[in-house]
Order: C-alpha cells, then sequence, then structure tokens
C-alpha cells in the first residue's frame, strides 16, 4: 500500500503545483480537430498518456468511424472506455455504458440502442466531454484520471426510473467480441471483464466500476440494465471505472488509488492540470487564437499515446501472457512505431524525458517477453501492423540519449540484432541474402518488397549507431554495411527506388505515381527520399546536389492527373508530396543539404498553413497516435529531427515570435523570431546564444543545455 500512496500523493502534488505555476492551457485544445475528414481523433477526455480514453461512439462502423466518433454524425450509441487516436485500422472501444430514459430509441442493427445528438449541445477541452441525448433528455460529462474513467449523468426528467446500460458485447469495425461477465458486488459496485479478438489480438480488459447512488435492479440479457431511484440527488448520478489488463483484482486496486470518492469537479479539475503540466512544456506566444489552438491541440494530441498499461503496484500482462510487475517506472503500450519513430518519440525524449525512458523500456521488456521486437504494439498484443523494426530507432535514440542504463543499452542492442537477423520473419532472410527484399518472394502478408528493404535500411542504420555506442565494432560495421542497402534497390536509369526481382532485375513495367503493392500506401515518388540516415548518399545517387533539387522540386510541383484514382491515404498533397501520409514527413527538409534552406521553409510554412487548421477536418490524414501532431509541432518551433538517431535537428522556421520549452534540470530552451514572421519572411541567420550556426542544423546535445536560439528574419 505504500506505493500506491505514493502514487496519489504524486498525483495530488503534481496537481497543485500546476494551478500555481501554468496558465489554462487545457482550454486552448480543440478535441475535435480531426474528427471529420481523415483524421480519425475522438473528442473524448483523457490524462496525458492515460489507460483511459473515455469517449462517444456514434454506434456504426466503417473506416471513418475508426476512432468511434465521426463529426458528421448525429447517433451515439455508449461512451467507451478505450480508443485509438488516429489509427488507421479499428479497434477497441471497451466497456461502454449509456444512460436511457423509457421510451429506448433502438434502431436496427448494426447501431441498435442509440440517442440522437446536436453538435450545439457538445463541449469539450483537454480531459473534459459533455453533452446533451436528446432522446432521454440527459446531460452526459466526462473525465478521467490515468486508470479510470469518470462520467457525471444528470437525468432532467424521470429521474425515479433512471436506466443504465451497460454493453460489452457490442463491436465494431476489426473488434469481436470473445466472452464478456458482469457481477453485482455491492449495492454500488459491478465488476467484470470483456474478452475480444480483433487488430489486438487475445485482447483482456478488466474493470471495477462504482456508482454514486445504489442500484435498485439489475437485469442482465444481451446487455446489463440498472435501474436507478435519482429522485434525492437531483437526477444526477457519477459512475467511475477502473480498467486493467491483469484481472478484477487490478481494477479494483486502480480504483482504490485513485477514485475514492465520487466529487467529478475534483477529478477534472486534476485532468485539466494534468493536461496543464504537459502543455505547459512548451509556451509560445502569439496574437493568432487559432494558430495557439491548432498548436495546443497538436500538442494535446501528441500526448495521448503510447497508453499507460500497468496497474498502481506495476503489474501488467506481457505477451507472454504472464503477469509481470515494473521496478519503480511505468509500462506503456500503444506504440504506432511506422508513424511514431519520426517525430513524436524524439519529442517525448526532450519535453518528457522520463517517460520517453519508461516508453523505451516498456519497448525492451516486450520484446524479451515476446522473442522479437514489436512492429506496432497494443496492449498484451503485437499486432503486426505495418512494416520494419522501428523499435530499433526508439531504442537506440534513447540510450544514445542517455535515457536508458548501461545495462539496458546492451540489453536494447542484444533484442535489436535478434530481430534483424529472423530469416524466416517478414523476409529478413531474404534481404539479408540478396541485400533487398525481392517483388517475387512468397509473401505471408503484405508483398510492400520496395518499402521494407528501404525501412530495414534505415533500422540497421539505427543498429549500426547504438552499437558503435556501447564499442562493439564488429555489430557496428556488419549493420552500417546493411545500412547500405538502399543503395540495391536504385535504378539510375529511372532516377527513383524500384522493386526488383529474385534474378536481379527491376521490375517492369515501372511508374513512379503507381500505387503498387511493392510500395506501402506510397508511391516511388514518396520513397525515393527514404534515406534519412544518408542523404548525402542519396545526393551522390540522384547525380548531385543540382539535379537532386530538381528531383525535389519536381516531387512539390509534379501533380496526379485529375483522373487519377488515389487511395485514401493520398491526401494532403502537395504536387506528389503526400502530408497525410507519414513516408513523406521529413521531405521539405532534407532541402537544407543542399543548402537550400529557404525552399525548406517556403514548403514547410505551406504544409502548416494549408494541412492543419482549428477545425473538425483540420488534419489532412490519420492522426497516428501523435505522429501527424508532432510535425506540426516540432515545425512550428522551427526544427525537426529528420534523423532522430543522429541526434540533430533540422532548422525550419518558427510560427511564433517567441518559444519556451522547459527541459530537464530546470532549465529553458528559448526560441525567438527577430523580425517579421509572415508569409513573406525568410530566415537570414540562425543564431545559438548568440554563436551564428553555420549549418542548418543544431544537435540535441547542445538544445538540452538550455539557451536561446535566434531566427533572424528579413
Amino acid at each position: 500500500m505504500k506505493y500506491i500512496s505514493t502514487l496519489i500523493c504524486a498525483w495530488a502534488l503534481c496537481a497543485c503545483a500546476v494551478e500555481n505555476t501554468t496558465q489554462d492551457l487545457a482550454r486552448q485544445v480543440n478535441p475535435f480537430i480531426g474528427t471529420d475528414f481523415t483524421g480519425n481523433t475522438y473528442p473524448g477526455a483523457q490524462v496525458p498518456h492515460g489507460m483511459v480514453q473515455l469517449s462517444p461512439d456514434n454506434g456504426l462502423p466503417g473506416w471513418d468511424r475508426i476512432a468511434g466518433y465521426f463529426y458528421p454524425d448525429s447517433t451515439i450509441a455508449g461512451f467507451s472506455h478505450t480508443h485509438l487516436s488516429g489509427t488507421g485500422a479499428g479497434d477497441l472501444y471497451d466497456i461502454s455504458f449509456l444512460p436511457v430514459t423509457k421510451p429506448l430509441n433502438i434502431a436496427a442493427s448494426p447501431l441498435g440502442l442509440h440517442s440522437r445528438f446536436s453538435h450545439a449541445s457538445e463541449n469539450a477541452r483537454a480531459g473534459y466531454y459533455k453533452v446533451h441525448l436528446d432522446d432521454y433528455d440527459i446531460d452526459v460529462e466526462l473525465s478521467a484520471t490515468p486508470r479510470c474513467g469518470v462520467q457525471r449523468y444528470s437525468f432532467n426528467r424521470d429521474r425515479s426510473e433512471a436506466m443504465v446500460v451497460l454493453n460489452l458485447s457490442k463491436a465494431m469495425n476489426w473488434d469481436r467480441t470473445l466472452e464478456w461477465h458482469v457481477e453485482q458486488i455491492d449495492s454500488i459496485t459491478l465488476t467484470g471483464y470483456r474478452f475480444s479478438d480483433g487488430w489486438a489480438r487475445n485482447q483482456k480488459v478488466y474493470f471495477c466500476t462504482r456508482f454514486s447512488q445504489p442500484i435498485r435492479s439489475v437485469e442482465q440479457d444481451e446487455v446489463v440494465t440498472m435501474t436507478f431511484d435519482l429522485s434525492d440527488s437531483q437526477g444526477e448520478l457519477t459512475v467511475i471505472t477502473a480498467l486493467s489488463g491483469t484481472g478484477i483484482g487490478g481494477a479494483k486496486r486502480n480504483l482504490q488509488a485513485e477514485a475514492l470518492s465520487d466529487d467529478f469537479t475534483y477529478y477534472l479539475s486534476k485532468a485539466e492540470m494534468a493536461w496543464n503540466e504537459a502543455l505547459g512544456k512548451i509556451r509560445v506566444k502569439s496574437d493568432d487564437q487559432d494558430k495557439l489552438v491548432t498548436f495546443y491541440t497538436s500538442l494535446y494530441h501528441a500526448q495521448i499515446a503510447p497508453t499507460l498499461y500497468d496497474d498502481v503496484d506495476g503489474s501488467y500482462l506481457g505477451p507472454d501472457g504472464a503477469v509481470h510487475r515494473t521496478e519503480s517506472w511505468s509500462k506503456y503500450s500503444t506504440f504506432s512505431l511506422w508513424d511514431t519513430y519520426r517525430a513524436a518519440h524524439p519529442l517525448y525524449c526532450l519535453i518528457q524525458p522520463d517517460k520517453a525512458a519508461d516508453m523505451a523500456r516498456s519497448i525492451l521488456r516486450f520484446a524479451q517477453q515476446n522473442g522479437r521486437l514489436p512492429v506496432w504494439n497494443m496492449f498484451a498484443s503485437e499486432t503486426d501492423m505495418m512494416i520494419g523494426y522501428h523499435s530499433a530507432v526508439v531504442l537506440a535514440e534513447a540510450a544514445l540519449k542517455g535515457l536508458l542504463t548501461p545495462d539496458e543499452q546492451r540489453q536494447a542492442l542484444e533484442v535489436c540484432v535478434q530481430t534483424a537477423n529472423l530469416d524466416n520473419y517478414r523476409e529478413i532472410g531474404l534481404y539479408r541474402q540478396l541485400g533487398y527484399v525481392p517483388a517475387d518472394a512468397e509473401f505471408e502478408g503484405e508483398n510492400w518488397a520496395l518499402s521494407k528493404t528501404l525501412e530495414y535500411a534505415y533500422d540497421d542504420y539505427c543498429i549500426a549507431k547504438l552499437a558503435e555506442h556501447l564499442g562493439e565494432d564488429s555489430i557496428a560495421a556488419e549493420f552500417a554495411r546493411r545500412s547500405q542497402n538502399y543503395r540495391n534497390v536504385f535504378n539510375s536509369e529511372t532516377g527513383f527506388m524500384q522493386p526488383r526481382l529474385k534474378d536481379g532485375s527491376f521490375v517492369t513495367p515501372f511508374s513512379p505515381d503507381d500505387y503498387t503493392p511493392y510500395i506501402c500506401e506510397s508511391n516511388a515518388w514518396h520513397y525515393l527520399w527514404s534515406v534519412q540516415h544518408d542523404v548525402d548518399g542519396l545526393i551522390g545517387l540522384l547525380g548531385g546536389r543540382e539535379s537532386f533539387e530538381t528531383k525535389l522540386d519536381s516531387l512539390f510541383s509534379y501533380s496526379p492527373a485529375q483522373d487519377d484514382d488515389l487511395p485514401i491515404f493520398s491526401t494532403g498533397m502537395i504536387g506528389q508530396y503526400v502530408h497525410g501520409n507519414e513516408p513523406c514527413h521529413h521531405v521539405a527538409y532534407l532541402y537544407n543539404h543542399i543548402d537550400r534552406n529557404d525552399k525548406a521553409c517556403r514548403y514547410i510554412k505551406q504544409i502548416r498553413d494549408e494541412q492543419y487548421a482549428n477545425e473538425p477536418a483540420g488534419l489532412c490524414g490519420n492522426e497516428d497516435c501523435g505522429q501527424m501532431s508532432a510535425w506540426y509541432v516540432w515545425s512550428a518551433l522551427g526544427l525537426y529531427p529528420l534523423d532522430p538517431v543522429s541526434l540533430n535537428y533540422e532548422l525550419g522556421e518558427p510560427m511564433f515570435d517567441e518559444a519556451t520549452i522547459e527541459l530537464a534540470g530546470g532549465k529553458q530552451l528559448v526560441i525567438k523570431a527577430i523580425g517579421a514572421v509572415n508569409e513573406a519572411s525568410k530566415v537570414e541567420e540562425v543564431r545559438w546564444n548568440g554563436r551564428a550556426l553555420p549549418d542548418h542544423s543544431i544537435s540535441h546535445n547542445e538544445l538540452i543545455k538550455g539557451g536561446v536560439l535566434e531566427f533572424i528574419m528579413k
């Protein structure tokens, strides 16, 4: 109990400190950004990186409703406790409650029981969501603690016949219910579980729910229906639900540790304080309210995932099916690594180094328990979604930035090398043998041969850097050699990366415009630039600086034909550049490597201005667990981690006159724009603590010392 008490005190003390030292940034967040078009975000409530994501579900399946909620809809079928922020695959929606009164509004399947609502009655900010259920005249408010969802229902009629429906059988999109159970253990408490299968395989969610008023009756059929007499409580009912991946006992302990009272306002204030602290890591100045909201919503979205996955006593379910326990660190899950290694994890390393360290430890432990690095981990499951072994990037970055102990760094190298040499996994054996993944291999899943070659080459570079850091010279040399495998798929005749067959010939016919099975969610225009670790080498392959610049220019100027049948993930386009998907995210910054920072800044500003906005359709592509928003945060500050393991940041152009970043050890990084910042402005010079920077980059090791980074504008 000492550990639990310490957590409670730390949570409360942290909240008090925030109240006294930071502004109310939680109210600068618009959680509706990304809930329309292709963002696939949700508007509900959670705390930073919390286990619970409590949000409304429209009740209908479909790609637009992968996060459970789609802004153009007008129905709510429940408020469930687990959601994915902006992914391309739909899962979770666990432990769904809906308050109702008779008569019930029940539509045909798949919608079923629901209520209509209007956006005019919705309100949301960081840590809070509110809506009015029109069919039942009930106000619903949501907030959260790290492991608990907190709901407050205000019944405006039929208070003596209030009802709450718990639906554990409903499943949407990729999710399917395998088994569920509910038990009433006293007059105000339910416990149970929901087991499901889908994207997260063999997912187990246990819960313990406490009501602020006694349950009058319980009926179980396809759903669990509870009735309450709320005549003496002015129609108000608070519902607090703790989750756990280890068992009902874990859920009970989480509820006891984090939510002893039924005071909704108290938990809301703590959630907002937690967000104020997290958002207060970066303070910017602007007279443009839309820019402030877009920036702080981006910083908010970047701190939703990865999500907490251990109980208050450190227990968590591993991929091996066993319950493990952390020792003085927090276990995280929901790692969308094909996306987030690029900008989200580098952001955590800068503004949340302690959490970044625990995220790396979480990846390391998962790998040790699973036998290989995770690719896309969720709960205790490996989804095997997307490609590469980009856990290696996150582990190498954390090690090189001093966030892991020496012993953990060596363990990280061991699991990285082990995974990179798994010949029977995802064509790695052919990659090692031929130096590329052949397009005519026998694939168990998606082909994506060209993309796999390039992704593996970058990961191999990261392993080489980690080995070099640890003095393992032979391993470093081997993986440095493997990192040059990108050259094996470059066709000098076409000037593009091109898929090859086992016999060494390139696949024909070939057009870089085409979306083919050989390239992951992209075309050859996009993947040509996936050589973040050896830009000089890529410049050489393309014939030198002038040819490289011409090719980059063409990427942004050569637009698809109007009748081209583009895939759903080709959004946010500028020419062939696609900001709605991750392989292009670093590309504008490549101009820095040919001394054309002016062009880099031109396109960065265009992307910032055209692809992000303070509106529901304000994201041009899937949020992808923080990557889309992390790009914006970095680019608004005038920095970007083109190659996170290089420990260098590319310099762009800041959007704000001044930004202050809180660093570890009480240090500060102040970024200033000296002169006007507008569409026509250009960066004339960049100074670090008064010293002019000769290149268009600055090192992480310099920035974390604290100081002033000045962009001289003209």
